[in-house]
């Protein structure tokens, strides 16, 4: 079973102590490559530095999150721009809405998301999307761009039926994390999973926040990492009705495909 993580915060400080550990026990458990989340412009010059220490089994996004987006000016466009064009970084995110927090105000958030939505259109990057609370602001602005970028995954997907089937209908793919495992709020996901194509499902860990629930035993840390992947796989093949084996093979080409990454032999 070869497995790729397509959204893993590696850069977050609570693997600065085991990251090369935490890679070891990810290959142990069939991640091979990881995709390291970009969030703000120091988070994403930093996940590209992790990318380019460990050349073909991490990768990198350059992007600013909806909850950074005060922070976004003209020198951090610049340095967007500059770090997307390195062959290493693979999308561009991440980026979005968030009204959930609103620790920017949604208008800039607005025009944040847009520069970015241009930064990947521009450099024909796909998209790596964060959307909570704030559907249809996003959905209006992405569709407005839809057709000038080359894809679109919008990322830990936790939304309605109605919501999976907008995205779906914009040719978007949709990443899945172990939020489909906490029975207080993510069951709805292990209907709606069936319906993603499997060539538009992508899975992830969104590590280290998202620990799966139903993983046995629970660490005492309660830090997610890659190496959960599998589970998390496990439990998506048993909701879709098919062998994990095919939704790993599967997510993992449909990853390949959507990054530009080349199959491993």
């Amino acid at each position: 079973m070869q497995l790729l993580d397509i959204g893993a915060n590696l850069t977050h400080e609570s693997f600065h102590h085991d990251l090369d550990a935490v890679l070891q026990r990810a290959q142990a458990h069939g991640v091979g490559r990881m995709i390291v989340t970009g969030a703000s412009s120091e988070g994403s010059t930093k996940a590209l530095a992790l990318a380019t220490a460990h050349p073909g089994r991490l990768f990198a996004t350059a992007g600013v999150h909806p909850h950074h987006a005060i922070d976004y000016d003209e020198a951090t466009d610049a340095q967007l721009r500059m770090l997307a064009q390195n062959p290493a970084v693979v999308a561009v995110g991440e980026t979005g809405l968030d009204y959930n927090r609103n620790y920017s105000p949604r208008e800039v958030q607005l025009r944040v998301f847009e520069r970015q939505l241009q930064i990947a259109a521009e450099l024909h990057k796909p998209l790596f999307l964060h959307q909570r609370d704030a559907h249809a602001d996003f959905v209006a602005l992405l569709r407005r761009w839809r057709d000038r970028v080359p894809g679109a995954v919008v990322h830990c997907f936790t939304d309605t039926g109605e919501a999976l089937r907008d995205y779906l209908a914009l040719d978007c793919h949709i990443g899945i994390t172990g939020w489909i495992c906490d029975e207080r709020r993510g069951t709805h996901l292990r209907e709606l999973v069936r319906e993603i194509p499997a060539n538009r499902l992508m899975i992830e860990t969104d590590a280290p926040y998202l620990l799966p629930r139903t993983v046995r035993p629970l660490p005492s840390h309660r830090r997610n990492e890659p190496m959960y992947l599998k589970h998390i796989c496990e439990e998506i093949a048993r909701d879709r009705g098919e062998h994990a084996e095919t939704t790993a093979a599967n997510s993992t080409a449909t990853a390949e495909a959507f990054f530009g990454l080349a199959p491993l032999p």
